[in-house]
């Protein structure tokens, strides 16, 4: 299939010249003289590519203008910037905005096509990756056999032919997106868009942008994740992120199912099922009043609670195995040969849970290739044991930020020293040489500490 490219420039020999090098290596070109004709174009169908100069006609209006509306329509779609007369400042402004590459004129018939030919492959590229991902994505499974994880299959069965609001919570990395995609798979709109709006990774004063959209002068528009999600399924993910003042408008929204761009004057009608996922309590929010207790009864119409991997340790055997398979099938390599009975996996706490597990599987199967059990064994045991110190060593900086000087040094002392007793497999002389101190004073420091049982 050939690919179609947007030609933009105020000047027709370039305009001309430009076009006709592309319609020779067989592209389907279309061009815009001006602005208004640019815009024109961008709305009624977005290009392949779009090659855009800087300078336009209009005094207020140029192409960075142009590039940000493509980009906010559509990012996977490259842009090549051009001018004869910009500064390097509008250059990396441009590249900082989006745009693959910046040409200044006069450029070569090599080095346009060569941009051309790269921008597009690249863009291919991206695009088959996200279409991998969302395949696999929607290919996980909810694994396991324990009471927690039964009880969250049939809620998802019974949600199939349910509009009703639902609020998913569980700790980070439990499986929170993969429950709502499921119902949203499951449902009767499935078929329509599911969209994403992680409140957590959201800048601060964008929430309401990023929400409704936006409308700017000139009549250009950047949809919010609300109506892109129209006629499918909206998952605001984190939702005890989101400022009170926003809460308030997401409330209006549920009551009302319309609402106006950020600077807009006409009223969106939306249709969507709302999902929202959380990892803090959000009841203890409400308490405090960090969460509007109307929006937390609108949101939790049917609440699924998803529970912790230390706490269904009976699910690890299994999958284990699910995802030796899939990440096998992913990277074209050899299955896994992951011990599952070896007991630090069921010892270690699984802070990032599913996730850090998943995490875990595919970096064994990689660093494992062509590796005995033995040396798989030992690798396992590395990568647990230096995630769980870490973790340790995390767990006691906060405790000691929370301590007074005395006691929080103390804290450190008795930690430090009988990680240092460990290694050297209790031998008193061994340790004190190491850390510089006497044997003697070594004693005595462990006695004062409390740290017993070392010969």
């Amino acid at each position: 299939m050939h690919k179609e490219i947007l030609v933009i420039d105020d000047n027709p020999d370039i305009r001309f010249l430009i076009c006709n090098i592309l319609k020779e290596k067989d592209f389907i070109v279309r061009s815009a003289a001006n602005y208004d004709q640019a815009v024109l174009e961008i709305n009624g169908k977005l290009p392949d590519l779009a090659i855009i100069d800087i300078k336009l006609d209009k005094a207020d209006k140029d192409g960075i203008d142009l590039l940000k509306l493509i980009i906010n329509k559509k990012k996977l779609t490259p842009v090549i910037m051009i001018s004869g007369h910009a500064t390097v400042q509008i250059a990396v402004e441009a590249i900082r905005l989006g745009a693959y590459e910046f040409i200044e004129k006069p450029f070569s018939t090599e080095k346009i096509l060569n941009y051309v030919k790269r921008a597009l492959e690249n863009a291919s590229l991206k695009e088959e990756k996200d279409i991998i991902e969302n395949k696999l994505f929607h290919s996980f499974e909810l694994i396991g056999k324990s009471p927690s994880i039964i009880k969250v299959k049939k809620t998802i069965e019974k949600l199939s032919t349910s509009e009703s609001r639902i609020l998913i919570s569980g700790p980070t990395g439990s499986g929170k997106e993969l429950v709502a995609r499921k119902i949203h798979k499951n449902s009767a709109r499935s078929k329509e868009p599911f969209v994403i709006l992680n409140a957590a990774l959201l800048k601060e004063n964008t929430y309401e942008k990023e929400l409704f959209g936006q409308e700017f002068d000139g009549g250009n528009i950047s949809s919010g994740a609300l109506e892109r999600a129209n006629k499918g399924t909206l998952l605001i993910d984190e939702v005890a992120e989101i400022p009170i003042e926003t809460q308030a408008n997401i409330l209006r929204v549920l009551i009302d199912q319309k609402f106006k761009r950020f600077n807009g004057t006409k009223n969106i009608n939306v249709n969507i099922r709302l999902i929202s996922s959380t990892s803090k309590n959000l009841e203890e929010l409400v308490q405090i009043g960090k969460f509007r207790e109307d929006l937390y009864h609108r949101l939790n119409v049917v609440p699924v609670e998803l529970s912790s991997l230390s706490s269904r340790t009976e699910d690890i055997p299994l999958l284990i195995e699910y995802f030796k398979e899939k990440i096998s099938e992913m990277n074209g390599v050899q299955k896994s040969k992951i011990n599952i009975t070896n007991d630090s996996l069921y010892t270690y706490n699984w802070p990032g849970n599913v996730r850090e597990l998943r995490n875990l599987v595919e970096r064994v199967t990689i660093l494992s290739i062509n590796e005995s059990q033995e040396n798989i064994d030992k690798l396992l045991g590395e990568i647990l044991s230096s995630t769980s110190a870490l973790k340790n060593v995390e767990s006691l900086l906060e405790k000691s930020f929370t301590s007074p000087l005395k006691e929080a040094r103390e804290h450190f002392e008795k930690e430090y020293l009988s990680k240092q007793l460990k290694k050297n497999h209790g031998n008193i002389s061994k340790t004190a040489d190491f850390i510089g101190m006497e044997r003697s004073a070594l004693h005595r420091k462990l006695k004062s500490l409390g740290i017993k049982g070392i010969n």
